[in-house]
């Protein structure tokens, strides 16, 4: 009987992983990363964010494929990867609108009080309707500040479009293709924190962008203004933001990453009522989500068969 190949995964994968890997490979617990050197390595399946390092892929020279479940590959070391020539697989484009909708989602809710509004709404204390109560900002054609506009910024741009925003963007370079014909405004990172009503976040995680909105950047943007990440928690000073609510020095957030994440059960964030969070899903619809298992499985199962990958970094 052929040995089937022996894969390292999270110990915890959602049942379409489970399903699709069946009797595909022999599945070897998280905990043998950090196990001996002589173990037999085939492949990397990561699901849940944990870290591969380098040391990690130095490790097992039978190593073929790191298979990611996501788009962003900020846990891998994808440098020590290359230069040991394992491929590592990534499932892009297939998630772009499904996160473009919770980066909308959040600015609406966040621009809209909807928090603080269904707390408010359940409450003893809703007997009437007051007209003058919890009023919050408008969405339309208010200007929207999208610092990265790779495929996810560009479909949050076709969005914002929708609402007659006034779309402003910022990333290293201008962008070279516009199918859709979007009224798009190249300015610098100044420029767009001074001006818009509306700044999302939707940047790689690099050396570059950690801590990318701190305390300075903060206090450039309006007053008024909402602030959006659905990038990586650590694009977005946590301490600098948490102050900048309380003091009222922005009007509102809305985090679909923290740093850390989870933030401790204590943290200052999660007592601010002028900022909504959710645990991270900006993929999280079942289509999507089938999606890129389905990705992230064929992906381990090239690489694993020594042949190039649907998607690579």
């Amino acid at each position: 009987m052929t040995q089937l190949p022996r894969v390292i995964t999270d110990d915890v994968l959602s049942e379409n992983l489970i399903e699709l890997l069946d009797g595909k490979i022999e599945r070897l617990p998280w905990s043998t990363l950090d196990g001996a050197d002589d173990d037999t390595v085939d492949g990397i399946l990561t699901f849940g964010h944990l870290l591969v390092t380098a040391e990690h892929l130095a490790k097992f020279p039978d190593l073929k494929v790191v298979s990611n479940y996501g788009v962003g590959v900020d846990h891998i070391d994808v440098d020590a990867a290359h230069i040991l020539n394992i491929p590592v697989g990534n499932t892009p484009h297939v998630l772009n609108g499904t996160t473009a909708d919770q980066a909308m989602t959040l600015l609406l809710a966040a621009g809209r009080r909807l928090r603080e509004g269904d707390i408010y709404a359940r409450s003893p204390e809703f007997t009437y309707f007051d007209p003058a109560y919890m009023l919050g900002t408008e969405i339309h054609h208010q200007t929207v500040g999208i610092i990265g506009l790779g495929g996810i910024g560009y479909q949050i741009a076709r969005r914002c479009a929708a609402f007659d925003m006034n779309i402003l963007y910022h990333k290293r370079t201008p962008l070279a293709d516009n199918p859709d014909n979007l009224d798009l405004t190249y300015v610098t990172l100044n420029e767009l924190l001074e001006q818009s009503d509306f700044v999302v976040t939707i940047c790689p995680l690099t050396e570059e962008t950690t801590g990318l909105i701190g305390k300075e950047e903060l206090a450039r943007m309006k007053n008024s203004a909402v602030l959006i990440n659905v990038a990586r928690g650590p694009v977005v000073d946590t301490d600098a933001l948490t102050e900048a609510l309380q003091n009222g020095e922005i009007y509102a957030a809305g985090l679909d990453v923290t740093d850390p994440e989870p933030l401790p059960r204590d943290h200052p964030l999660l007592s601010v009522d002028n900022v909504t969070i959710t645990p991270h899903l900006g993929s999280a619809t079942i289509q999507t989500r089938r999606k890129m298992a389905e990705i992230s499985v064929e992906n381990l199962l090239l690489g694993l068969g020594g042949q190039a990958l649907l998607h690579s970094v």
